[in-house]
């Protein structure tokens, strides 16, 4: 994909690598909020693309789909630092869905339902399933676990080192036993969507079309099946 002078078609690279980008952006919009555009992480993506193309030298050895994908994911992640996307709403969502879990479990001696939820949370179920909707972009930890604001921190429970980030946290290989059991106990549905998206990589769409179930759906179920780890790594 050369021009006649010897330097790279940068519209070829940019049309065949597009759908790349795309596939990308959708991937990483189950891990955001609502409010996040999945265009504007295309936009970013395809910014990162263009940077691969022009910093790209065959001649290094590397491919450069795997190349690129470096660049696409972190200008996307640069585009999601400077928007700070992360409202403090969210994160009051997921610590109120949180304990509600972590009480009808205790009182329950089992995962409780979404009905058993929402009335807890003094909700009905569909303002219920609209706050997991709204609350798409929680993640298992967040920055805050590490400053000892939680009385309850499971981190302190299952990690020495409390000082490292969130990716090395979840390198931590006391702290994946403890994340696998729990996953073990999901909910058979939540357990599907965590294990196709996580391991298999498939976006929420994805998902969706090998469950039979939409789109918006399948993130109801990954942002409860988040709620659920948590409260459960608290008391393991």
């Amino acid at each position: 994909m050369y021009t006649a002078t010897g330097t790279i078609d940068q519209e070829q690279y940019l049309s065949e690598f597009a759908p790349l980008v795309k596939r990308i952006a959708h991937h990483m919009m189950a891990k955001l909020p609502a409010c996040v555009q999945v265009d504007d992480l295309i936009q970013a993506g395809m910014i990162g693309l263009l940077d691969a193309i022009n910093r790209y030298q065959g001649s290094l050895g590397a491919k450069f789909e795997t190349y690129a994908v470096q660049r696409i994911r972190g200008a996307i992640l640069d585009e999601l630092r400077q928007a700070d996307w992360l409202p403090r709403s969210l994160r009051k969502n997921m610590r109120s869905i949180e304990a509600a879990v972590s009480i009808l479990e205790q009182r329950f001696g089992r995962s409780p339902n979404e009905q058993e939820l929402a009335d807890e949370l003094s909700m009905s179920l569909a303002d219920y399933q609209e706050t997991l909707q709204e609350s798409r972009g929680c993640q298992l930890i967040y920055y805050e676990d590490f400053a000892g604001q939680d009385d309850n921190n499971f981190l302190d429970h299952h990690c020495q080192d409390t000082q490292s980030n969130p990716l090395e946290m979840l390198l931590d290989e006391s702290f994946r036993t403890v994340l696998i059991k729990a996953i073990e106990d999901l909910p058979e549905r939540e357990k599907m969507v965590m294990g196709m998206h996580y391991e298999q990589e498939l976006n929420l769409r994805e998902i969706g079309e090998v469950m039979g179930v939409s789109e918006s759906r399948v993130c109801q179920l990954h942002t409860q099946a988040i709620a659920r780890l948590r409260s459960q790594m608290k008391m393991l």
